[in-house]
């Protein structure tokens, strides 16, 4: 069988939607299908008919790339690799989509968060390239973030939780209690798209642009990426997601950041240290799909193609 009638499998699992793909490569995309987050069994029994579908149309599966929400269990030395830990998506904590999914992948298998592969995608082929450390932040329903260093993804006991860390309230924004339903005020508790909802009953991108959300929701994006130069020393930080998506958030998050940092990280040319450094994606929504596809091809590597 040649090389041509292998094909590479991609998921990016999200809290709202799976994207399956199948690709030559990251450069050769072949079909994609996105199917509604539901209950695991029906999800997961939807993807595994997409992708058998998709073997029997271009050829054997070469490597299967996983790029999931979380919190999820990454150690594959574990006997629960694959297995969603605390997930507040209802039905999904327990579930395990490595075990789900290897009957469409009798190959390699490759699995990390969603955001951890969106910063290698960011990193290879979008607002990254050229860069040793990149960082990815979404903001939508939740607020995640990866780190993706010299083709590595940060990873420890778990894996980062940014969206968590505890923030500076501003004082104009002071009453508010948060959503998140583990910490409260945390930051995803405070700045995620449920919460500026809870907030001021719309989307942000419905409000004009001189509303005090801008600099509120701003203020405490920055103070994250401010928190990731200082730990990570990423070269760039990445923003996506809903919340960002009418541009107007930006500006407000970079002023936070050089008000947080207030000088103390030097800057790689005069006055454009921030301006540089956070961005907005340059993958337009697909840098999920994209890093799943890059896991994939990392999977086949480390495991031979059969006979």
């Amino acid at each position: 069988m040649s090389a041509q009638e292998y094909i590479y499998g991609a998921v990016e699992a999200g809290g709202t939607k799976f994207i399956c793909a199948v690709g030559r490569s990251v450069h050769e995309m072949l079909e994609e299908k996105r199917i509604a987050t539901r209950q695991p069994a029906e999800t997961l029994a939807e993807v595994l008919q997409f992708f058998h579908a998709m073997q029997l149309k271009y050829g054997r599966m070469r490597g299967f790339g996983i790029a999931s929400f979380g919190p999820i269990q990454l150690d594959r030395r574990a006997q629960d690799w694959g297995r969603m830990l605390a997930t507040p998506k209802p039905g999904w904590a327990n579930a395990n989509l490595v075990t789900a999914l290897q009957p469409v992948a009798d190959c390699g298998i490759e699995l990390d968060t969603d955001v951890n592969a969106a910063a290698l995608a960011e990193a290879e082929l979008g607002a990254g390239q050229g860069c040793s450390s990149v960082a990815y932040v979404t903001v939508g329903t939740g607020i995640g973030a990866g780190v993706a260093i010299n083709n590595q993804t940060l990873r420890g006991r778990m894996h980062p939780e940014m969206g968590h860390i505890q923030v500076r309230r501003d004082p104009r924004d002071a009453s508010f209690p948060g959503v998140c339903p583990f910490h409260g005020d945390c930051l995803e508790g405070v700045a995620s798209g449920p919460a500026i909802q809870r907030r001021w009953q719309v989307d942000l991108s419905a409000l004009p642009e001189d509303h005090v959300a801008y600099s509120i929701i701003g203020g405490y994006l920055g103070q994250l990426a401010a928190t990731i130069a200082l730990v990570t020393s990423a070269e760039r930080i990445v923003f996506s997601g809903g919340v960002l998506e009418n541009g107007l958030l930006l500006p407000h998050i970079r002023n936070a950041t050089r008000d947080v940092l207030a000088g103390y990280l030097p800057p790689h040319e005069p006055d454009g240290c921030v301006e540089n450094s956070v961005c907005i994606s340059a993958l337009h929504g697909r840098a999920g799909v994209l890093g799943a596809m890059l896991l994939a091809r990392r999977a086949s590597e480390s495991q031979a193609v059969p006979a």
